[in-house]
């Protein structure tokens, strides 16, 4: 790699502060290593966000008995199972407005982001539906003993 394509540390966290201001980026033009760094940006921290609730979640719980650590256990595992969902969904989606905007289409791209709305809140209500309706069935697909659910 040539010296122009490498990024300092400084550039790095230049671009880490100004992917957390949230602010416009015109990611269609210059530098494909900055957007990918700056879109990066907040699926890491989320993810990181997930991990230390997760993390938190089992500290807390951890003081009422080993099977309720075992029952968060699994509750993650089911929950992760419904990320995977919507992040493929958020992909497709985000795939699709980038596309539209590539091609400074905003009204369809408008479109799509609302499309991709209602996608997810049908997906979520059906999900949730079954959350509610087969609980102890879903814990038991996930290995979960029966004295843990």
């Amino acid at each position: 790699m040539s010296q122009d394509h490498k990024l300092s540390i400084k550039q790095l966290y230049t671009y880490f502060k100004e992917a957390l201001k949230g602010e416009e980026n015109n990611f269609t033009t210059g530098s494909i290593r900055k957007a990918i760094f700056m879109l990066s940006i907040p699926m890491i921290l989320e993810m990181l966000m997930e991990s230390i609730f997760a993390i938190v979640d089992i500290a807390f719980v951890s003081q009422v008995s080993t099977n309720a650590v075992a029952t968060i256990g699994l509750t993650e595992s089911v929950v992760t199972l419904v990320y995977a969902v919507a992040i493929g969904v958020s992909m497709a989606a985000t795939a699709m407005v980038a596309r539209r905007i590539g091609e400074k289409d905003p009204d369809g791209a408008s479109k799509v982001a609302v499309q991709a709305i209602f996608l997810g809140v049908f997906i979520a209500s059906i999900v949730s539906v079954i959350g509610i309706i087969y609980p102890k069935e879903i814990l038991g697909l996930m290995g979960g003993e029966p004295e843990l659910i």
